[in-house]
């Protein structure tokens, strides 16, 4: 799979009923895609695929799948207990995904041989090859990853740990098996905040939250990313990123709750947040409208 862009991924919309809004998420991802993302990646950590069950999932994936018919590669969430990731892995095959991110195991992190297990047993029930995410109770060692690559079937690695000294020796032990259709990609919160440091190790793929929120400013800082423009990656970095970092870190799970309300303030209603994550307050939403203001007056 050759992704070519920013990583985006999309919110998952609950209507007044808590239901799944498969018209306003086709909706969310069509406007976006006129933004040229590298890839979607539906019903993954910003859709919530914590909250959600496994029909529920592969109804979101069928209309990502659906909405980009073809022109990015779509890629599904799958993790969790093994019995749902794999049901959920089966349903994103049938759906017509390109690929599927192998999400962390629940609650139990295991040793790693159990997580070289988990990801072979995900991997074996569909024909869709499998990004692994390193974070949380799926922490990968270097030789995990180099027996992983041995398999065909595993084709990417995402960091979220944020350890670039061993993504680094990830990215070297890969290469020196010799897949050279392997793709890393940076998946820490916020991935702008420390993109400069991980293409420096040989990662140049990030996913962005920020996209799915404000395509226009995320473009604007990979453009300035690719283009080598420092003064106006810095000046993005400064005036939009770090202020909304620092507002993500203020509650447990922002990096969702403030990209939907940054979605509902832009006019599409996509709900709120299903427990345990929360909404922000009124003030916080209007701190993020002044976020989102600056940001935008930069471009």
């Amino acid at each position: 799979m050759d992704f070519d862009g920013i990583l985006f991924f999309p919110v998952t919309p609950f209507d007044a009923s808590d239901r799944v809004d498969t018209d306003l998420l086709a909706t969310h991802i069509a406007r976006t895609l006129d933004h040229s993302p590298g890839g979607v990646f539906p019903a993954c950590g910003t859709g919530e695929y914590h909250a959600l069950s496994a029909s529920e999932a592969a109804a979101v994936v069928r209309v990502a799948v659906d909405t980009v018919a073809g022109d990015v590669p779509v890629i599904a969430g799958a993790g969790g207990p093994l019995g749902h990731a794999v049901e959920v892995a089966r349903a994103a095959a049938d759906a017509g995904a390109d690929g599927l991110l192998v999400l962390p195991p629940y609650l139990i992190g295991g040793t790693q041989t159990g997580l070289i297990a988990y990801v072979e047993a995900i991997a074996a029930a569909s024909d869709l090859p499998v990004v692994i995410y390193h974070r949380g109770t799926a922490q990968y060692s270097v030789d995990s990853v180099r027996r992983l690559a041995q398999n065909p079937k595993v084709v990417g690695f995402k960091d979220g740990v944020g350890d670039v000294g061993t993504a680094q020796l990830v990215v070297r032990a890969v290469a020196e098996s010799g897949r050279s259709d392997f793709a890393f990609f940076n998946g820490l919160l916020t991935a702008e905040l420390t993109q400069a440091a991980y293409r420096g190790i040989g990662i140049p793929l990030y996913s962005s939250a920020a996209f799915a929120m404000a395509p226009e400013i995320a473009n604007a800082y990979y453009r300035a990313y690719v283009d080598g423009d420092e003064a106006r990656r810095l000046a993005l970095l400064d005036g939009f990123y770090a202020p909304l970092v620092a507002l993500r870190d203020e509650t447990p799970g922002f990096g969702v709750s403030l990209i939907k309300a940054g979605l509902r303030r832009g006019g599409l209603p996509v709900g709120s947040v299903r427990a345990p994550l929360v909404d922000p307050t009124p003030a916080q939403e209007e701190r993020l409208a002044a976020i989102l203001g600056a940001g935008r007056a930069l471009l």
